[in-house]
């Protein structure tokens, strides 16, 4: 189950379903392609604009701003990248293999960080660490230094932004690292401890390596939501695709050269999922051959090694998920008629309605393109599934870019035709709408919904969909009378997350929203990026406590993993 919520979809979870194209689905496949290809728009479109002529716009910016966003983006995936393999790897491996204190405690708390964006940790420790907050504060008290006595690092920098975005991403890697821990047999680690190997030298020598599949699809994961972000390097005055991208769109209105600029983002998403996809196959010709271990006999540390393991598996609970949370929760106290106020709860209410239209919207989607892929699962509903469910491996702003070029078009061709045979104008029918805002967000989440949705459905025999065709029910009433019902605990987790990511999504928010039309998401950014962080902080709260729902559906998941001897 944790695959699910982490990964792009998996077609391999359908082994039950029929070979074959079952008679009378045509209609259904139909609509399965059509659906899925859709929901590719926005990706299609990207690619087309790649050639399309920008002027001396895209001459200019890659002569002047170009090296920086490549040169930045780069350095940030090898920064984070490392961050987020000591701290996955080595809390995976601790949490699995080892027993110190609180190690049962830090296996669900090492995923607590999912609950908190990038961009709350950067405006949280920005004022925790700046001259005039708490912790600077504290040491010149202490030391009696003033202004220029002592060399404080600034957080408002690349490095910043990688610290920033390794605590908050490593739980990707640490949650399939430590599931591929779980699943590798016992008998070579008991070999290597017969022939008088330390748990270092196992874990360097035996689990590392067979691991290698897993890490590299966690760290893919990883550096994909780098590349997503916006808050954190717009705040930290860090230029990357993700900035340039908003400030040629908005800053110097240029579309053509927007689209060029999210297609070179694209470069580095699809070696990213390349990487992923090896590495899923890796992980599935060792799975196919693992066949059923014993249980793992894991290492007692004693003396100073398990005091160790219990501090380097708290810091990145503490600084990743308590500390920011604390320091939201004392801004709010402080100021609470600020930070709760009247326009708190509108952004609100334009929160929670864009994100259940648009779970609603994912989900239904997602039972199109299973149930077609069940009924019909040829390479043609295969790959247009694929292909429309790729979005959660795309940056927000790419889509929304995707998303604005082809909706500005047909706002502008249906306002010209109105013009010239009525006389009047349609203004903007699609682009600047909800309408566009919940296709973004459709696009960009559709795959947490289908691969929730898929693995479930593939759980369900093909024996049942036999019966209830023997008793005349069609293909539609088969889905809602018999697998729905079957299902109704997968879909209520699949659109949970969808809401939840929805809330939390920054760039395509930022770049599709209509006009006057702020989520919390976006009120906290603007009130971050005008240095009243205070009066976001009931926002940025209310964020984090709704991303704590997928931490609790993950929680459940890996207690039901397979247990340790003590």
């Amino acid at each position: 189950m944790i695959r699910n919520f982490l990964q792009i979809p998996n077609f391999k979870s359908l082994k039950s379903s029929a070979k074959s194209a079952r008679a009378g689905s045509g209609w259904w496949t139909f609509l399965t392609i059509s659906v899925a290809l859709l929901v590719g728009v926005p990706v299609f479109t990207v690619a087309a604009n790649l050639f399309v002529p920008s002027g001396d716009v895209w001459q200019h910016l890659a002569s002047t701003v170009l090296p920086d966003y490549v040169k930045n983006s780069i350095i940030l995936m090898l920064g984070v990248g490392t961050g987020v393999f000591i701290l996955g790897v080595g809390t995976a491996w601790l949490v699995t293999m080892c027993r110190f204190p609180g190690s049962r405690w830090f296996n669900w708390m090492l995923i607590l960080p999912m609950a908190v964006p990038a961009y709350l940790m950067a405006y949280t420790y920005t004022d925790f660490l700046a001259y005039t907050g708490p912790l600077q504060s504290m040491l010149r008290d202490i030391t009696g230094w003033g202004f220029g006595d002592y060399w404080f690092p600034n957080v408002r920098s690349i490095g910043g932004a990688i610290l920033m975005m390794s605590f908050v991403f490593f739980p990707y890697v640490y949650l399939l690292t430590r599931a591929a821990f779980l699943e590798q047999s016992s008998s070579l680690l008991e070999a290597s401890r017969s022939l008088g190997a330390t748990p270092l030298q196992s874990f360097y020598k035996i689990a590392l390596p067979l691991a290698r599949p897993s890490i590299a699809a966690g760290m893919a994961l990883a550096l994909m939501e780098t590349l997503n972000d916006f808050g954190t390097v717009d705040y930290f005055g860090v230029q990357t695709f993700t900035t340039g991208i908003y400030r040629t769109w908005f800053g110097l209105g240029e579309r053509a050269a927007a689209a060029q600029l999210a297609g070179f983002l694209l470069i580095f998403i699809l070696f990213l999922i390349l990487l992923e996809r090896w590495s899923r196959n890796k992980m599935s010709m060792k799975q196919s051959s693992s066949g059923r271990y014993k249980f793992l006999q894991v290492y007692n540390l004693e003396g100073w090694k398990k005091w160790a393991s219990t501090v380097f598996c708290s810091i990145p609970v503490l600084i990743g998920f308590i500390v920011p949370t604390v320091i939201l929760i004392d801004m709010m106290i402080a100021n609470f008629d600020a930070a709760v106020d009247a326009r708190f709860f509108q952004f609100g209410l334009n929160t929670i309605f864009v994100a259940l239209i648009a779970g609603f919207i994912a989900l239904l989607v997602a039972l199109i393109m299973a149930y077609g892929v069940r009924l019909n699962p040829n390479f043609i509903t295969k790959a247009s599934t694929r292909i429309g469910s790729m979005g959660y491996a795309i940056p927000g702003s790419v889509i929304a870019v995707g998303i604005l070029i082809p909706f500005g078009w047909m706002d502008n061709t249906i306002d010209g035709w109105l013009r010239s045979t009525f006389g009047i104008s349609s203004g903007l029918l699609l682009s600047g709408t909800i309408f566009a805002l919940i296709f973004a967000y459709v696009v960009r989440f559709l795959a947490v919904a289908f691969n929730t949705v898929e693995a479930s459905l593939g759980k369900i025999t093909p024996s049942m969909d036999e019966a209830a065709e023997g008793m005349g029910y069609s293909f539609g009433k088969t889905l809602g009378k018999v697998h729905i019902p079957m299902m109704s605990g997968s879909l209520f987790a699949a659109i949970m997350l969808v809401i939840v990511d929805v809330i939390k999504e920054l760039p395509a928010t930022i770049i599709v929203r209509p006009f006057n039309f702020d989520t919390l998401a976006v009120q906290v950014y603007r009130l971050a990026s005008d240095e009243r962080l205070a009066e976001s902080s009931g926002a940025a709260l209310a964020i984090i406590l709704v991303g704590l729902v997928p931490v609790f559906i993950l929680s459940k998941s890996i207690a039901k993993t397979r247990k340790n001897t003590q």
